[in-house]
């Protein structure tokens, strides 16, 4: 089995903090889920994360003019910056204090970055490979508080940078003599937004408590003058400096680092002192607006501004934003879309969509302000997500959050289509029917819930006598049994998914039950529980216990392995063991504590070494074939076993995010003070922003409180049915790792003479099936992908049959996986048909190894059928309106005809038009398209 998964996808969390920003065409939104970054391509309606990730969360992104860079800049001030073309991070950089925003210039040759209450503008990173990419041009000086926005002039000329301070400067990106700094008051408040009009300095600022204050600039950007160098030796300017106190400073001094820190541009309150002949631009307030009417006071969060439509969007902390149309302030709509604060806004380039984050929530929505309608919806899980479940196909991804939703995912594209929310309390399992299409829950508020995928409703909710928790859930194979584990009660509930009746109550377990099972292959329930025993209890017969496998310490997770041979439990004292199901022997185990390789959370008073002896795994799964088994638990690390050789094959790092509790081993002695552990102090500066400490012994964070440092941990794991990707629900969100293909070189039976140049001569000479059998052995998909779809159409059952029984297997497993991303559709359709119709006795006594191949291109064929049959649908109804539309051309009075008639022809065409469409509608029932 290979074990080359790689970070694929990350589900279940679309946005977390920082701002949005759209893609150069405007069909992409980017937005920052904790220390990653999402592409959203709302055309396509697909995601994809970024294979990127920073030290901690994401707090700001900055997309250059021409969509191909982005720099990522972390809670501490770590950048990075990508190739958002090649997915691969070009270079590291450290700003080494919060960076508040980051914005290129409109020309793409600078990027000005506010921290503290300093702007420093670098020059961008060109198409060269440079030693240092980010370098420091300038840095302006002027705000007394922390910087919050900036905004370029079209011609990127100047910029305008707001602060906490409730002040606005322009600077002046070259050495304009009539622009050095000017500083704008008039705000009672934070400055949210500050923004320039279209090829203008006019300038428009937005502050917190919601105000507009619109400013009108004497100058054009055309009537900007270049600063003349004047030729002075250096101390008798230094001299003229001190004196004159109005005028910039500008001087060359070295940074922190000992980097040379560009010039230093120190603005003041007051305006710089005139040139002889060259005017200063002066600004003047031409009016000011309040967005919040009397009575009703609501802060502003977040400002975008549209250059081009001039159309000012804000959002406010209730979940309502405006659209006005500036300079009038004419009110264009106001809409509510949340409950929660809007965190971030962005518009894309031609105007039409807005994009909106909310923090709080989860929320990502891109709304369409012309038609008022929603172009993209979605939430993630705003608490810990508890469990997921891989459809049979592999299609689907379910999961179950402690918000008490259940939410149903395409793998494919990487988002949700359904959310239930029947539940009133958290999910504790959620799992699929093996016919696919019904999704059954457990929850905390004492009921088990069915849910119907055609519909998308629940259709059925199992409830126990008594009120009970449940923990835990499981559905036999023909998805008629449901049963259930109680927390309080330690009793199982077993229902009948048909009729929806209690069949019978299992006791015997003096403890908790912790997991359930069922065997794939016979009606066997294995459930195990915190009186260190799992137990097996035969369906057929009387509701038996048949087998009683006693452990050492508490069971915490029970899996049965695919062909329900092997039952494997992992233990609170960190073991693995695997047992006989049929003679209730121990076969094997694994000491897997020291994998686990736990952190020291920051309240912790013991070392990260003495709590890893009390941790242990929590969620085990079965590899596709049954050779390995998953196994995660209260850990960053996913660990792989070999069963057979019980050795650890590979272990993966879920998350490298030190905004994350338990990421270190060791406790961070810069964070020690005499006074104890600085992480331990609220810094919350009262803003709703601050971490506040969980309370003692609680798991989840404070539940009074959306802001906590919350434990890096994997709550359950899950293989998908194809073999080709596993899925994990962390505390990060739902990770999907998969098999990348295109990376890994592994020929089969390699000789010397194997080489592309020998399998295309093979092909010049029309021996298809060498051509095939070579190509497979040195396993390049590019060229079997070539020499496949060399092979004439009529010649497909002819190979198919003359193919070596070794190459059948690796052959189906390759249509499988073209079929999925190939437009050739009936061609690789017409290889599966032949190659299933040739071999199907021989694969089928094969069938346990095959079975991810075969449900890998049922996956395929399923989507390709939905998709086609949702067209045919479509074009079906166009041509029966098209018909009918022409049957009723030519039927239409004629105006010269008498009034008396009139009466009589309204008659007859009623019923000439009602035979015309029954024809239509029956000679269109036989069409077949």
């Amino acid at each position: 089995m290979k074990f080359a998964y790689r970070f694929s996808n990350l589900l279940g969390a679309v946005y977390r903090q920082g701002n949005l920003s759209f893609s150069k065409d405007g069909n992409s939104v980017i937005s920052p889920v904790g220390n990653r970054v999402s592409v959203f391509d709302l055309k396509n309606n697909t995601s994809e994360t970024l294979p990127v990730s920073t030290k901690k969360n994401i707090t700001c992104v900055g997309l250059s003019p021409d969509g191909n860079l982005a720099i990522l800049v972390d809670e501490d001030g770590a950048a990075l910056l990508v190739s958002v073309i090649t997915r691969a991070v070009l270079h590291h950089f450290h700003f080494h204090k919060p960076v508040s925003s980051i914005r290129f210039s409109p020309d793409g040759r600078k990027f000005v970055v506010t921290k503290e209450n300093v702007a420093l503008m670098y020059h961008a990173p060109g198409k060269q490979r440079e030693f240092n990419a980010f370098v420091l041009d300038k840095s302006y000086y002027g705000p007394y508080d922390e910087t919050t926005c900036i905004d370029w002039t079209d011609d990127s000329k100047c910029f305008v940078v707001g602060s906490k301070d409730m002040s606005t400067w322009v600077f002046g990106a070259e050495r304009w003599a009539n622009l050095i700094y000017y500083s704008l008051g008039g705000h009672k408040d934070i400055i949210v937004g500050c923004f320039f009009e279209k090829d203008s300095l006019d300038l428009y600022t937005v502050s917190q408590d919601g105000t507009l204050c619109v400013w009108e600039s004497d100058t054009e950007l055309d009537g900007l003058v270049l600063k003349k160098r004047q030729e002075k030796p250096a101390p008798q300017k230094k001299a003229d400096e001190e004196e004159d106190d109005d005028e910039e400073e500008e001087e060359r001094a070295e940074g922190e680092d000992g980097e040379p820190r560009g010039e230093v541009i120190r603005g003041k309150v007051a305006a710089p002192k005139e040139m002889t002949d060259t005017k200063n631009v002066r600004y003047k307030q031409a009016s000011k607006h309040f967005f919040n009417k009397e009575g009703d006071f609501n802060n502003l969060t977040a400002a975008a501004f549209h250059k081009a439509t001039h159309i000012l969007v804000t959002g406010f902390a209730s979940g309502v934003f405006h659209l006005h149309e500036l300079p009038e302030f004419n009110l264009i709509h106001s809409l509510s879309i949340s409950d929660q604060r809007i965190a971030s806004l962005a518009i894309n380039h031609s105007g039409d969509w807005i994009g909106f984050g909310c923090s709080a929530m989860g929320q990502l929505l891109v709304w369409e302000w012309q038609s008022e309608s929603y172009v993209f919806k979605q939430q993630g899980h705003f608490n810990n997500m508890a469990s997921l479940a891989y459809s049979p196909d592999g299609q689907y991804i379910v999961t179950g959050g402690d918000d008490g939703k259940v939410k149903v995912w395409n793998t494919n594209s990487g988002l949700c289509f359904v959310t239930f929310t029947e539940h009133t309390s958290s999910i504790t399992n959620v799992t699929f029917t093996s016919s696919g299409f019904v999704i059954v829950s457990a929850s905390l508020d004492g009921t088990v819930r069915a849910y119907d995928l055609h519909r998308y409703r629940n259709f059925r909710t199992f409830a126990s006598p008594r009120p009970a928790q449940f923990s835990s859930l499981a559905v036999d194979v023909s998805g008629e049994l449901v049963s259930a584990g109680a927390m309080d009660s330690f009793e199982i509930f077993i229902w009948s998914m048909q009729t929806g009746r209690l069949l019978e109550i299992l006791s015997g377990h003096e403890g908790p039950v912790s997991c359930l099972c069922f065997s794939p292959v016979q009606s066997i329930l294995a459930s195990a529980s915190w009186d260190r025993t799992v137990r097996l209890w035969d369906m057929m017969d009387s509701w038996q216990t048949k087998e009683t496998l006693r452990l050492t310490t508490d069971a915490l997770s029970v899996t049965y392995r695919p062909d329900g041979q092997e039952v494997a439990v992992a233990t609170l004292d960190g073991e693995i063991s695997f047992w006989n199901p049929h003679s209730a022997t121990q076969t094997g185990s694994v000491v897997g504590r020291h994998d686990l390789e736990m952190g020291r959370k920051e309240t912790d008073k013991i070392t990260a070494k003495q709590s890893a002896k009390a941790k242990s795994f929590t969620s085990l799964c079965y590899s596709a074939d049954g050779e390995s088994i998953l196994a995660g638990g209260q850990s960053k690390f996913v660990c792989i076993y070999n069963i057979k050789e019980q050795i650890l094959m590979k272990k993966f790092e879920i998350s490298c995010n030190l905004s994350f509790d338990a990421m270190e081993e060791f406790l961070d002695r810069r964070k020690m003070t005499e006074f104890g552990s600085l992480a331990l102090v609220d810094e919350g500066a009262g803003d709703g922003d601050g971490v506040q400490l969980s309370l003692p012994g609680v798991k989840r964070g404070d539940m009074s409180s959306r802001h906590f440092k919350p434990e890096i941990r994997v709550s359950s794991l899950r293989f998908s049915p194809t073999g080709r990707s596993w899925a994990a629900t962390t505390t990060e969100g739902l990770l999907v790792y998969s098999l990348d293909g295109s990376l890994v070189f592994d020929p089969f039976d390699l000789d010397l003479d194997v080489t592309p140049a020998s399998i295309r001569k093979q092909l010049r000479l029309q021996e298809w099936a060498a051509a095939i059998v070579l190509a497979f052995r040195l396993n390049e998909k590019a060229l079997t992908q070539e020499v496949l779809e060399t092979v004439p159409h009529k010649h497909i059952p002819a190979v198919c049959g003359s193919l070596p029984d070794v190459y059948v297997e690796k052959l189906l497993g390759f249509v499988a996986a073209s079929l999925e991303k190939s437009g050739h559709l009936q061609f690789y359709m017409t290889w599966a048909h032949n190659l299933l119709m040739l071999y199907g006795q021989k694969l089928k006594n094969r069938s346990g190894a095959l079975l991810p191949t075969i449900q890998s291109l049922q996956k395929s064929i399923q989507r390709h059928f939905d998709d086609l049959s949702k067209l045919c649908d479509f074009n079906m109804f166009n041509i029966r309106y098209a018909v009918a539309l022409s049957k009723q051309r030519g039927m239409k009075r004629t105006v010269e005809e008498e009034d008396e008639e009139e009466d009589e022809e309204k008659e007859e065409d009623e019923e000439e038009l009602s035979e015309g469409m029954s024809e239509a509608s029956l000679e269109d029932g036989g069409m077949v398209i």
